[in-house]
């Protein structure tokens, strides 16, 4: 099993609000996307990937309304 730094980032959808969440964190699996698709809770679920550089990782999702990225980097 291979073990990533994970940066999630969440858009804030609120008007005149151009933040966004960051959240950092390490997890361990061998499929990131697989891992999105069981972290993002209710509502249908679908992840696009894209390879960064080895070892890199870029998941995209919408999920109710919510845009999010997590960008997995293999430690």
């Amino acid at each position: 099993m291979k073990r990533y730094e994970v940066v999630r980032e969440i858009a804030n959808s609120c008007e005149r609000n151009q933040m966004r969440d960051v959240l950092f964190f390490e997890v361990d699996t061998d499929d990131p996307v697989e891992w999105v698709r069981r972290e993002i809770k209710g509502g249908e679920v679908h992840p696009t990937a894209e390879e960064g550089r080895p070892g890199e990782m870029t998941v995209f999702v919408e999920s109710a309304g919510m845009y999010q990225k997590f960008l997995f980097t293999e430690l």
